[in-house]
């Protein structure tokens, strides 16, 4: 039997963030293999899985994989002010050392009716975008001088990329708190395409205020075979989807007519390359959006800065329990 290794003694810190609970398949997939990945490459580092449950015990199962003991699971809500500002609190007073990368990645769905978070917001907006911020805000001084922070977007926010999910995004605060008239025009998996918006536009504006050195990019892992990531195909493309054998996947990319479809162990790599790659194509990114692998322009209506500036400064006086806490969050503090 190996050495146990001290989780608390590791030199850097990578944090994960991953919803499994009504999360995207696909996404829950993606993250084992992103997480399996940096904790192989990075032995000496501990990675940490934050989520609302691990119901697979994916950590012991990536522990075994890599036969090491450098990957671990905490609790975590993004569903509320009061669970994200808990998190932060106890992981500030259990001394971690820095992080290093911090990959927010939460996508959760809800396909039908409007749900909303215990602060009143549309449920998607407040995890995937919401939550984020403000867990991002709460540990900026957790961060080394050379992190990289990741968000996990997709390109149903654009609405050239034909994913059969229409984005509905008019301004932060009737995607929060929707009047009649908006959720009339808009339908559970549109709101999710919505949050996926609010992704890109948080993270150009993120990019103009992060010191030098430290880096934020936004990433669509694509669609996924042998995962149900269609969710607009007929039952027979799904079950293809499903069942295929990965040599089968060009046939799923023609009969999809896009390129933008991988296998979850794939988009997993192009998730830790973001994270923790050296390569020429990801050192020193930042305010960029990647497909993949592939540095490609997001949506049209994201590169609006206008936009940007107005879902920033919607998001820290919303999260921001002070004038103080808001003028500090407004500076990407």
């Amino acid at each position: 039997m190996g050495t146990v290794i001290d989780a608390f003694s590791f030199s850097f810190f990578f944090l994960l963030l991953l919803v499994h609970l009504l999360a995207d398949a696909y996404m829950q997939t993606t993250l084992v293999h992103t997480a399996k990945i940096i904790a192989k490459q990075n032995p000496s580092a501990l990675v940490v899985v934050a989520s609302r449950t691990d119901p697979d015990d994916s950590v012991t199962t990536i522990n075994k994989a890599n036969n090491q003991s450098n990957v671990q699971y905490l609790p975590l809500d993004l569903g509320s002010r009061a669970t994200v500002r808990a998190f932060a609190s106890a992981w500030k007073a259990a001394n971690h050392a820095p992080i290093s990368a911090l990959v927010l990645n939460a996508g959760i769905q809800f396909p039908g009716e409007i749900v909303y978070t215990p602060d009143g917001i549309e449920k998607q907006f407040g995890v995937n975008h919401i939550g984020h911020a403000l867990l991002f805000h709460l540990l900026t001084d957790s961060l080394t001088r050379d992190a990289r922070i990741v968000v996990v977007s997709s390109g149903t926010h654009d609405p050239a990329q034909k994913s059969g999910l229409e984005a509905y995004y008019t301004s932060a605060e009737d995607v929060a708190r929707p009047s009649k008239e908006s959720i009339k025009k808009s339908y559970g998996r549109g709101r999710y395409a919505t949050s996926k918006v609010a992704n890109v536009l948080w993270t150009y504006a993120l990019a103009r205020r992060l010191p030098r050195g430290q880096t934020v990019t936004v990433m669509d892992p694509g669609l996924m075979s042998n995962t149900s990531f269609n969710r607009n195909a007929s039952p027979l493309l799904n079950w293809i989807a499903l069942h295929a054998h990965p040599s089968l996947v060009p046939i799923v990319r023609f009969l999809l007519g896009t390129e933008n479809v991988h296998l979850p162990a794939e988009s997993g790599a192009a998730l830790a390359r973001l994270a923790v790659g050296d390569d020429e194509g990801v050192k020193g990114k930042t305010g960029v959006y990647f497909e993949g692998l592939k540095e490609i322009p997001s949506s049209v209506q994201t590169q609006e800065v206008d936009l940007q500036e107005e879902l920033w400064e919607w998001t820290v006086k919303f999260v921001g329990e002070s004038s103080e806490e808001v003028e500090r969050f407004r500076k990407g503090e």
